[in-house]
């Protein structure tokens, strides 16, 4: 399906009248922000071994804020590559007694019913994906929906919201330590690296700059 006829498909199923800020505000997309720690780079091979996932709500004034985050650890799929580098970067010990780790299946259903809930309630209709440098979280996401043989996936399927991007317009800033110092958000360099930490601050940055987008005057009518 070409990505013409995806947003047309979309804007069919999108209920009549009147549309919620949200849904008004991202054309019928609840922003997700979502992000993975892997053993590699390849989504093809290479385990996904965290994610994250942070909802977005919009206020009654029309400004972002993060919602709720879930969190899971996974554990590697059958036959997963799993580079030691990519280990101690992440710092991720896939043998402590506590990291508790799950499937992929049950984390993706459980991150997925949950999305479903905060889509309905925002009035949109689909989620995208954001994160900072985007592409790599949607791939392995993508990836491990396949591989798991999920038929409802809730996200856009290539499209994002990419925080790189925007930080570097917004801050002159593409790494997110440095956006967040420079958007005036706390960040605590040994806890980078964890999903959960990272999607939180990657869901403040976002949040951040699609705010101060508003108060510069650059979105006022939510119902466009």
């Amino acid at each position: 399906m070409s990505e013409e006829n995806f947003e047309d498909e979309l804007d069919t199923t999108l209920p009549a009248g009147p549309r919620t800020p949200m849904a008004a505000r991202f054309r019928g997309y609840l922003p997700v922000v979502v992000d993975v720690e892997t053993g590699g780079f390849n989504c093809a091979t290479d385990a996904l071994l965290e994610i994250a996932a942070t909802t977005i709500a919009m206020d009654e004034a029309g400004f972002l804020y993060p919602d709720h985050t879930q969190f899971f650890r996974i554990e590697p799929f059958e036959g997963a590559n799993i580079e030691q580098a990519a280990l101690e970067f992440t710092g991720i010990k896939l043998d402590h007694p506590l990291r508790m780790a799950v499937s992929e299946e049950h984390a993706l259903g459980e991150i997925f019913k949950g999305l479903r809930k905060a889509i309905k309630s925002a009035g949109c209709k689909r989620a995208i994906l954001v994160g900072h440098n985007s592409s790599f979280d949607l791939g392995f996401l993508n990836a491990a929906v396949a591989r798991c043989g999920i038929k409802r996936n809730p996200f856009h399927p290539f499209s994002s919201f990419d925080t790189a991007t925007l930080a570097g317009l917004a801050y002159g800033q593409t790494v997110l330590a440095k956006a967040c110092q420079a958007a005036g958000i706390e960040f605590d360099g040994k806890e980078a690296h964890s999903a959960r930490y990272d999607t939180e601050k990657t869901a403040e940055l976002f949040c951040g700059i699609v705010n101060r987008w508003k108060e510069m005057g650059g979105w006022d009518d939510f119902y466009s």
